[in-house]
């Protein structure tokens, strides 16, 4: 039976490091969360992705985090994990560079957050705006000044979870991101601005 949560459950958010691996997969299952990906979608060019998706992702992601990198966080509810939030400075992320929507926005260094995965039972608990919270709290100790994402507008109409795998506009308002452009109706481009000054440097709203 599937254990029943409190509307504001207690939840902890750690950076993914070498001892939380295993914690990793067991959240995203023999899938790698959706279709093989184990996360590495924006790291690689789409010829090498398909090719070795599915164990070929699930070993280079482990390489990622066995050599140091954080490449994400990882979201507990009682000790199990039950989300996830992919995190890094934008240039980890070539795909991004070689998308004509999601293209830089001006010449700021910035971190990026590019998707989420949250466990079926998980869903509905506000797990994706403590994610952001934590990916912002995590950035600001490295150093960022901005915190980038990339998440689909719905206008309030309800997608299934594998369409909306970057986040919800809604998301990261409520966490506290601006939008600073947008060049496609359902994409917009936010930001959260741990140096409040760089807002200034920003492209405004609709700017291509």
């Amino acid at each position: 039976m599937t254990k029943a949560y409190t509307a504001q459950p207690q939840v902890e958010c750690h950076p993914l490091t070498p001892d939380r691996w295993p914690d990793l997969e067991a959240l995203f299952g023999p899938r790698g969360a959706c279709g093989g990906c184990w996360c590495m979608w924006w790291r690689i060019p789409r010829a090498q992705f398909e090719e070795q998706k599915g164990e070929g992702n699930r070993r280079m992601m482990q390489a990622l985090v066995e050599g140091g990198k954080i490449p994400g966080i990882l979201a507990y509810l009682d000790g199990r994990p039950v989300g996830w939030c992919a995190l890094a400075p934008r240039e980890e992320y070539p795909t991004l560079a070689r998308s004509r929507i999601l293209r830089p926005v001006d010449d700021r260094p910035v971190w990026s957050v590019t998707c989420f995965f949250v466990a079926r039972e998980a869903r509905g608990m506000g797990l994706t705006v403590r994610l952001l919270e934590a990916a912002v709290a995590y950035a600001r100790s490295q150093g960022a000044g901005v915190v980038e994402g990339y998440p689909v507008d719905t206008g309030g109409a309800r997608r299934p979870a594998p369409f909306v795998y970057t986040g919800l506009a809604s998301a990261f308002r409520q966490a506290g991101f601006v939008e600073v452009a947008r060049r496609s109706p359902t994409r917009p481009i936010m930001r959260y601005y741990i140096d409040p000054q760089g807002r200034q440097e920003s492209t405004p709203r609709g700017q291509r």
